[in-house]
Order: structure tokens, then C-alpha cells, then sequence
């Protein structure tokens, strides 16, 4: 009996931790109401200029994700002498392009709402 009262609470515990993970189209919505149509009006923007630069967007986004989880760390730059960002990294040196799109879209959002969308969310949204 106290085996499965054990899995049930276990159970509900990952039930829980599941649903707080959720994303949300809406997030956004109160804390940066413009943030959405600020992304997507900046990538509109890079399409129309360079054709291809929604596949890369969408590479950069792919590669940052690929390796534990979307955290926009692909955004890392090397620091010469002491660090080596994965802009730099073997795998992805001279192959992932999109960095000052992403640059640009960021200083669009925090002209909006200062420290309050994510780079990772940036990549993610980018790819809409």
C-alpha cells in the first residue's frame, strides 16, 4: 500500500513539474505586449534584404539547440586568449551565419522593454 501511495505522489510530482514548463504564446503578452511583432518585423526585415537569411536563422536556432537545450548559447563569442564561445567552436566556425541579425533584433527588443526578453526566446521566435 505505502509502495503505491509512494508512485502516486511521485506521479503527481512529475505531472507538476511538467505543466510549469510550459510554453506559452502568450507570455509576453503583459511584461513586453510589442515583443512578438518587434521580432517579426526585424527577421521580415533581414528576409527581405538577404534572401537566405531565414534558413540561417533557422541553422542558428537548430545548432543552438542541439546540444542541452535552447539557451541562445550558440550566441557566445570567443573571448581570444581565454575563452572559446561556440560561435567559435569547431562544429560551428564558418558555418552559422544570422549572429547580427539576432544582435540587431535584441537591441530592437530592448529599446521596447529593457531585460526582459530572453536571447533564447529571440532565436525561438525568430524561427516562426
Amino acid at each position: 500500500m505505502a509502495s503505491s501511495v509512494s508512485s502516486v505522489v511521485l506521479l503527481l510530482l512529475c505531472m507538476a513539474a511538467a505543466a510549469a514548463a510550459q510554453l506559452s504564446p502568450t507570455f509576453y503578452d503583459t511584461s513586453c505586449p510589442n515583443a512578438l511583432s518587434t521580432i517579426k518585423s526585424a527577421v521580415t526585415a533581414a528576409v527581405n534584404k538577404e534572401n537566405r537569411m531565414g534558413a540561417s536563422l533557422l541553422r542558428l536556432h537548430f545548432h543552438d539547440c542541439f546540444v542541452q537545450g535552447c539557451d541562445a548559447s550558440v550566441l557566445l563569442a570567443d573571448i581570444p586568449g581565454s575563452f572559446t564561445g561556440e560561435q567559435g567552436a569547431l562544429p560551428n566556425a564558418g558555418s552559422l551565419r544570422g549572429f547580427d541579425v539576432i544582435a540587431n533584433i535584441k537591441a530592437q527588443v530592448e529599446a521596447i522593454c529593457k531585460q526582459t526578453v530572453s536571447c533564447a526566446d529571440i532565436l525561438a521566435v525568430a524561427d516562426i
